[in-house]
């Protein structure tokens, strides 16, 4: 089944397979204009960007893929470490060249914003602005864990433990869990769109994608970690603009501001909260457009 072809979610969007050297990537595409790509988090597919991808089109080349492992992207070889940003990183841009586009900006949202991050690290030559919404970097999460933070995003702990306790553990209920999981995040099912919500449901019911989901955070309590870390030793920052959007209200460790925290990790960076819950393309998808199309302009991207 696929529910988020041109003629559901992503009208005029075409659907394409790149095979890059470890993963055969689904992905949509729409657009003219300079290349956007945007990253979905989880436990969702490329279907959380059918609000906001058709907005962008009218001024972008906008590129759609799910995550590697994620929706109906496999990844095809050596499946160990799969989970890393960084090796996640350099498959998505070699998909973006596949596509003909040498440099582009990415927007990335939870799991998605993660990966673009280290994109915009690691390929500065590639990336030319972030957007990351609802994100700060991985170990500042770590590092500011409180019981609060435990008791909300339990699924951290869970799916970083050693395979196939979480694997196991998830196939007991997947869909409870997954429709558990969205109505707090989104602050209701009822504000999902039905044909984005069967997408995520089809995806999730595969063992394969629960897997991938669960290497993604074990990859987020070791190898991200460690790369992250190794960059802010050596006072590495993300170069390009940056433009954070996180959920209104929000603290991180310590009671910090996410914007004060970007700051340690980019040199150019700027922000603003949005209320409508930790799945803001989806809940405030017209706000977050706004802010993008806005810090596009006057960085003189797509317009």
């Amino acid at each position: 089944m696929d529910v988020t072809n041109k003629e559901a979610l992503f009208a005029g969007f075409a659907e394409t397979v790149i095979e890059t050297t470890d993963v055969h990537f689904s992905v949509l595409t729409h657009g003219r204009g300079p290349a956007v790509l945007l990253l979905h988090g989880y436990p969702e597919t490329r279907a959380a960007w059918h609000r906001i991808a058709p907005m962008l089109a009218e001024t972008c080349s906008v590129v759609v893929p799910d995550l590697p492992g994620y929706g109906r992207s496999r990844v095809t070889t050596n499946f160990e470490g799969a989970g890393s940003k960084r090796r996640m990183a350099a498959s998505l841009v070699a998909m973006m060249r596949a596509l003909g586009h040498e440099t582009f900006a990415v927007v990335g949202h939870d799991r998605g914003g993660r990966v673009a991050y280290r994109m915009a690290l690691d390929f500065p030559d590639r990336v030319k602005a972030l957007v990351s919404v609802t994100v700060v970097p991985t170990p500042e999460m770590w590092e500011g864990a409180s019981k609060a933070f435990g008791m909300g995003a339990w699924h951290w702990f869970m799916m970083a433990q050693p395979a196939p306790l979480p694997e196991k553990l998830m196939a007991g209920d997947p869909r409870s869990l997954l429709d558990t999981t969205l109505e707090k995040m989104a602050g209701g099912l009822d504000r999902l769109d039905p044909r984005a919500l069967a997408d995520y449901r089809a995806c999730f019911d595969d063992p394969a994608v629960r897997h991938a989901m669960c290497e993604d955070y074990r990859a987020g309590a070791t190898t991200d970690e460690a790369d992250d870390l190794a960059d802010r030793a050596t006072g590495r920052m993300i170069e390009v603009p940056v433009l954070l959007i996180w959920e209104a209200g929000r603290r991180y460790g310590g009671g910090r501001e996410p914007l004060d925290i970007w700051r340690d990790w980019a040199s150019d960076v700027e922000g603003v909260g949005l209320d409508g819950c930790h799945l803001l393309p989806e809940t405030a998808s017209e706000q977050v457009h706004e802010r993008i199309q806005d810090f596009f302009g006057r960085i003189g991207h797509g317009v």
